[in-house]
């Protein structure tokens, strides 16, 4: 199901309507079940993989517990992890290494064999949706309790609320289990404070993916299918609104799912703190992604030796998470490269040119932003592209004069960027329920008023998917 539907619109109050009229014992029960219907709604036959997931991970972790013997521990942390990257290898990876499949073949072999066609037809075009946040967010709990840092969750009901809860079960933020279950344990009540808080959530969330993702989406889209056919401008222009686009699109949807749980009493993880406004490489991913890049570090980097290690190595360590990284977003070369490019760029911002300080003046510090700003940007067209040649003719492209058609553009579409720009600067360090909250009341309804309005007369034509579900 998807947020940016009549459907959801429908849903998301019929849940919190009934989950604030039941006591508060049958409460798990009924998110649970409207979880897996949420999960479901897109498609069912890839339901059983969450079940596997909960399952391996809810025993694993209570005989990683129970038990005193190392060996005993770590056969059960093997069976967890093998499980989990086993699944995401199988659904996501296996296609690196299969022949190229004739849609009308496989329409016919899945008629013939149902079951199997099923998960052939997976393999090749539907990559079960957030599987790479929920195996992560189950294999982070059984490593914190193979690790001492929580106690394994007895009540299996709870621990699979935990797995698939909905608001953030496709994208994010991959949670951890000592921040989300005690809040799906508690007893929550309806207060005016916190739907206030989970409407301006709400609001600002669809308008950066219903405004400013869904109508650059076909901007960027010409632009990377055909981009000789457009002049130099446009070229460049289309090229930085993917950059624009990814962030709005994936930003929005986390919005809307930490305004979804907040209305059920939920506070999830902030995902964002204004990337672009990064003056460095190593800022950029403490802001971008916050949950992702928090797990790579927890359960990849510092397990490596992190920076306790000889420089050498230390090198190896970035180049591998920032490589592990980009994998992570799927079966294309084109991500891990994405990835190494972030990598060698954080070595060559820590080596050869490092970050400003403290003390730094603004004017250095606005330059070292821009400079963050189009690498970052570089980067993106690697990611965007469907293949490193695409990506290498890309790049030459925008430095060749040949094209004479211009983009069309529609005059509120430069108005919505450049009032998703200032917003940017305004939430600065901050987040927008609580820049909002602190408005002149007359000041804040007429910003409500301004987005509700763009959503219905300025929204995006075609309703496109939020860009993560494919990861």
């Amino acid at each position: 199901m998807l947020f940016n539907s009549v459907a959801f619109l429908v849903f998301l109050p019929s849940v919190v309507l009934l989950y604030y009229l039941l006591p508060h014992k049958f409460r798990w029960l009924l998110l649970l079940l409207c979880s897996y219907l949420f999960y479901a709604w897109w498609r069912v036959e890839y339901l059983p993989l969450i079940l596997l997931s909960t399952v391996v991970d809810y025993w694993a972790a209570r005989k990683i517990h129970r038990s005193q013997r190392t060996p005993i521990r770590r056969l059960w942390l093997s069976i967890s992890m093998s499980v989990n990257l086993g699944v995401l290898a199988f659904f996501k990876y296996l296609i690196l290494f299969l022949p190229e499949k004739d849609p009308m073949l496989l329409t016919i072999y899945m008629v013939d064999h149902p079951i199997l066609g099923v998960i052939v037809h997976g393999l090749y075009f539907a990559i079960p949706v957030g599987i790479s946040f929920y195996t992560f967010q189950t294999m982070s709990y059984t490593l914190d309790v193979y690790y001492g840092k929580t106690e394994p969750e007895n009540h299996p009901g709870y621990f699979a609320l935990f797995v698939s809860f909905f608001p953030q079960l496709v994208a994010g933020p991959i949670e951890r289990f000592s921040h989300l279950m005690p809040q799906l344990k508690a007893k929550q009540f309806i207060t005016y404070e916190r739907m206030s808080k989970a409407f301006k959530l709400l609001i600002f969330g669809f308008f950066l993916k219903i405004c400013i993702a869904d109508n650059l989406a076909p901007i960027v889209d010409q632009v990377y299918e055909d981009p000789l056919r457009f002049d130099l401008l446009s070229r460049w222009f289309g090229t930085l609104a993917f950059g624009f686009q990814i962030y709005t699109d994936f930003a929005g949807y986390t919005l809307i799912a930490q305004g979804a749980a907040c209305m059920l009493g939920i506070d999830l993880m902030d995902n964002f703190r204004t990337p672009y406004l990064s003056s460095s490489i190593s800022e950029f991913w403490k802001r971008w992604h916050i949950s992702l890049s928090t797990w790579f570090r927890d359960y990849l980097y510092l397990p490596l030796g992190g920076n306790r290690v000889k420089t050498y190595r230390w090198v190896f360590n970035i180049l591998l998470v920032f490589a592990v990284s980009g994998f992570w977003h799927g079966a294309n070369w084109t991500f891990m490269i994405w990835g190494c490019i972030h990598g060698v760029l954080y070595l060559l911002e820590r080596f050869v040119w490092g970050k400003p300080k403290q003390e730094s003046s603004i004017l250095v510090k606005i330059l070292h932003g821009v400079r963050t700003f189009v690498l970052v940007n570089f980067a993106w067209i690697f990611f965007r592209s469907s293949s490193a040649g695409d990506a290498s003719r890309h790049i030459g492209y925008l430095f060749e004069s040949t094209g004479q058609a211009v983009l069309e553009i529609q005059p509120f579409v430069y108005l919505l960027i450049a009032l998703f720009l200032f917003t940017e600067f305004w939430l600065y360090n901050s987040r927008i329920d609580m820049r909002l909250s602190k408005l002149r009341t007359p000041v804040r309804w007429a910003a409500y008023a301004f987005m509700l309005f763009a959503v219905t007369a300025w929204g995006g034509v075609a309703n496109h998917p939020f860009i993560y579900f494919q990861f």
